[in-house]
């Protein structure tokens, strides 16, 4: 039996893990240390049961456990938490967990649970198990096919009619995420909600375009209800996904022929269409850059820069950052280094010249340029028109 332990803290995982090993060798245990590995595992090794934590950076288990139930229906789930987060409990079994988990969690419970739960699992029939064996690698080969010509890719004298014959007309929706770091965990989520809203609205599957996009192919049950499913979509992912994304999708297309050029399609209205974004996760993003701008104005400051601090495509935090602000980026930087510098000019008796390092521009000459054109009035008249008594 493969066991999956996820925990954020070293000393749970480890602890699990030592006590799993010594009252059954003949299992094996992984571990991880935040939901992204734990996906990683789950995708790539043939995990029986996980053990998960509760409350984790970036997502719960209990979020984990909700969007891997679909792909990992086999999975046995088990809860671990503090007393204090007992109200889990109930979400917990309502997904389906085997067991929930207090911590500290002792050796004799812990023991008890994994025999019970090995038990049943030695209890599944063989027959059941190729059965589940058999579906997996055929959802593979009908995924890998499909995503090779969806790309427009050879291939190589493969029949697609056994594959299409179930969908003789079909909507095509991808989701396209946008970020500088890695998203795998996000790719998994996109995985497992739209395939359970295609199971829910029709029929079809979900194949994987690339790192960051993915693609459904849907026959629905009615086919007046598209926007329905993909207002569904979006609202799930907001829920879900971190990264920015968009949602895009086709008309009914009646040909399976056409399916690489409107893919092509998708991805070129994509570079112009703006991205869907979770807002509380975007409100957070602009106020952690304009932290990082407000300390750090003095230095070069570059919009892909202060972008890749936050994880965003620059592109996207350009979009957003005004969306947030009402300002530019390269305005509000600039605002903020020339009422740095009237405060200077008006209350210090720095040069010029120093007043302009200070504030981030190395080249006087140039501070001079854009504090008149912003204020129609030199430094040095600036200075003077400030230091000079009120006329009565």
């Amino acid at each position: 039996m493969n066991i999956l332990v996820v925990d954020d803290e070293e000393i749970i995982r480890s602890g699990i893990e030592r006590t799993i090993s010594r009252s059954f060798p003949e299992h094996r245990v992984y571990l991880a240390a935040n939901p992204q590995e734990a996906v990683h595992l789950l995708r790539n090794k043939p995990i029986n049961v996980v053990l998960t934590d509760v409350l984790m950076p970036g997502m719960t288990g209990l979020e984990l456990m909700e969007v891997s139930r679909k792909k990992h229906a086999h999975v046995k789930w088990v809860v671990i938490s503090a007393y204090s987060e007992f109200k889990y409990a109930q979400e917990a079994v309502r997904l389906g967990a085997k067991d929930y988990l207090l911590k500290p969690i002792g050796k004799d419970i812990l023991i008890d649970m994994i025999g019970k739960l090995g038990g049943e699992i030695a209890k599944e029939h063989e027959w059941s198990k190729d059965a589940h064996l058999l579906k997996a690698n055929l959802r593979f080969l009908r995924e890998a096919v499909f995503s090779r010509w969806a790309a427009g890719l050879d291939l190589r004298g493969i029949d697609l009619q056994p594959f299409t014959e179930n969908h003789p007309h079909f909507h095509l929706v991808m989701v396209r995420m946008e970020s500088d770091r890695d998203v795998n965990l996000e790719h998994f989520i996109v995985e497992n909600v739209l395939s359970e809203l295609i199971e829910s609205w029709g029929k079809g599957f979900v194949a994987s375009i690339d790192a960051r996009s993915l693609i459904g192919l849907v026959t629905l049950n009615d086919e007046s209800k598209l926007n329905g499913l993909v207002e569904q979509l979006r609202s799930h992912l907001k829920r879900y996904v971190k990264v920015p994304f968009q949602v895009l999708h086709t008309d009914r297309i009646a040909d399976f022929a056409v399916v690489p050029s409107k893919v092509q399609s998708m991805r070129n209205a994509a570079a112009t269409q703006m991205y869907d974004h979770y807002a509380s996760s975007g409100d957070q993003s602009i106020a952690v850059a304009i932290q990082y701008i407000k300390t750090r104005f003095h230095e070069e400051l570059s919009l892909e820069k202060v972008a890749s601090i936050v994880y965003l495509n620059p592109v996207y935090f350009s979009q957003l950052f005004k969306q947030k602000t009402g300002t530019g980026f390269k305005d509000y930087v600039t605002q903020l280094r020339l009422d740095r510098s009237m405060e200077l000019l008006k209350a210090s008796e720095l040069k010029i010249t120093d007043i302009s390092e200070r504030v981030g521009y190395p080249d006087v000459r140039h501070f001079s340029q854009i504090f008149r054109k912003k204020t129609g009035l030199t430094p040095s008249e600036y200075r003077l028109n400030a230091s000079s008594p009120a006329e009565l």
